[in-house]
């Protein structure tokens, strides 16, 4: 099937240059301080991972999962430590990341997708792709999409030239054990090139999930080795650590924490050859990589019912993913299901090793990545995430250029939670889904775990993020864009 390709001109204010950024962009602050050719433009690599919490990663305070090549990384660029999703849970938190926007504004409002769901991410919205197609990048999204299965709003609708995954979460196959209430029965868990599916393995579920990490792989390579001279943007969105973990034979038993860990310390594998990749051909120094994860770790529930091929009681040995000093979980609006793992490094314009502190999130990404692009976005539809271009260059001196950042709950609808840059965190929870009552507020400097109300002796700081909170929201709810449902 042919897709209509959205026609992002039209949807111009005014364009000014197709080469230069807006005056404002164009800062002593800038990574790119003059004007990009095709031949200098910054190559993008945006890898997600799948419900890896906060923990799991060794410069996280992870010790019973090896990650060397998450690890270094981090030691060669900048390693966040107040990194949020925007949403704990998949969908929204995808489509916050591709869009800039928080998942309500771009009317993400329903929570997870499903296969049989008839809807998916408006192909009227700008995504990072979209975006670097205007300055001829070539666009290969691979893994999980999660932000709608019909063909009008698969990845090859919004921006990319090519997609190359399974289009949903790696457990959405027949007789899921709660498929009768999520619109079930699902087809069988298909690997899809572009908008065909051309794997759905040799048993009843669908495609044989060992190999689907070295797949990924194999294709993320084979995609850096073909475009050494022009600029790309991959983006690689595994299935993995998500329930359930499933890696390839050689990674069996290679960790301290059993399936989910052998499934990370595959991940980990992956990094490495794709680093290793960019070294050969020679585009270290004009690559921007980007790891992150899509929100925090599931809580596993024990006692999972199988279904009539035998998976659930074999997929699964108990072992989770790790929030660390964190509180809560996948779902949850408390620290651990949203703030995550987020390591930038770009050998020569991102300083090496550096940690910061301050308040960011994958809102962040695409105007951070329109800044060293030069990408004008002026007249592109309200986003909230804003540039860490700055931040990136210079984390010991840089402040956050996001004084809020708001919690929405799974559906990606309801506001729980506000905190600022300087880690004040509101807990606004309310029978209602609204602003209503005030729960508590926190320090998060000195309280990680949010054990600690401090609301009674701080009411100057609760009544500051409860107006900020809500002028945002309000702003978000009534500029509200919709999401893409077949008529």
């Amino acid at each position: 099937m042919t897709i209509r390709k959205k026609d992002l001109f039209a949807r111009k204010i005014a364009k000014i240059a197709a080469t230069l950024l807006t005056a404002s962009m164009i800062s002593a602050g800038s990574l790119t301080s003059c004007s990009l050719t095709k031949k200098n433009q910054p190559n993008i690599v945006l890898i997600l991972t799948d419900d890896q919490g906060f923990g799991d990663i060794g410069v996280y305070g992870c010790t019973d999962i090896d990650t060397p090549n998450m690890d270094k990384l981090a030691g060669e660029g900048v390693r966040f430590t107040n990194f949020y999703s925007s949403s704990p849970v998949c969908t929204p938190s995808r489509a916050g990341l591709l869009t800039g926007s928080y998942p309500k504004r771009v009317g993400m409002g329903d929570g997870v997708y499903f296969p049989n769901d008839q809807k998916g991410l408006n192909p009227d919205e700008v995504t990072i792709a979209d975006m670097l197609k205007e300055k001829d990048y070539s666009t290969l999204a691979i893994g999980k999409w999660h932000l709608g299965r019909p063909s009008e709003v698969l990845p090859t609708a919004q921006g990319f030239d090519h997609y190359y995954g399974v289009p949903y979460s790696n457990d959405l196959g027949p007789d899921h054990f709660a498929a009768d209430r999520l619109g079930g029965p699902f087809p069988k868990l298909p690997l899809m090139e572009d908008e065909t599916v051309i794997d759905e393995g040799t048993d009843g579920y669908g495609i044989d999930q060992t190999k689907l990490t070295k797949l990924y792989t194999d294709r993320a390579v084979e995609f850096i080795n073909g475009h050494k001279k022009d600029p790309f943007f991959l983006y690689l969105a595994y299935n993995q650590p998500h329930y359930p973990n499933i890696y390839g034979k050689d990674y069996e038993g290679a960790s301290d924490r059993g399936k989910f860990g052998d499934a990370v310390e595959e991940l980990d594998w992956s990094l490495g050859e794709i680093m290793k990749t960019l070294e050969e051909n020679g585009l270290d120094e004009n690559t921007l990589v980007i790891f992150t994860s899509d929100n925090g770790p599931w809580k596993f529930v024990l006692d999972m019912p199988a279904d009539k091929y035998g998976h659930w009681s074999s997929w699964s040995d108990g072992t989770t993913g790790s929030s660390g000093p964190l509180r809560g979980w996948k779902t949850e609006t408390y620290e651990g299901g949203q703030r995550v793992p987020a390591i930038m490094r770009w050998p020569g314009k991102i300083p090496e090793g550096k940690v910061t502190d301050a308040l960011a999130s994958n809102l962040d990404i695409l105007p951070t990545i329109a800044e060293i692009t030069q990408s004008d976005i002026s007249g592109n539809p309200p986003i909230d995430g804003h540039s860490l271009a700055a931040l990136i260059k210079d984390p010991e001196n840089e402040k956050s250029p996001d004084d809020y950042f708001l919690y929405y709950d799974a559906d990606g609808l309801y506001l729980r939670a506000v905190r600022n840059a300087a880690g004040y965190k509101l807990q606004i929870l309310d029978e209602e889904h609204n602003r209503g009552d005030i729960n508590a507020l926190y320090y998060l400097p000195e309280d990680i775990h949010t054990d600690k109300d401090i609301s009674a002796e701080h009411p100057e700081i609760v009544e500051e993020l409860l107006e900020a909170a809500g002028k945002i929201d309000d702003d978000v709810e009534a500029n509200m864009r919709p999401q893409w449902e077949r008529e």
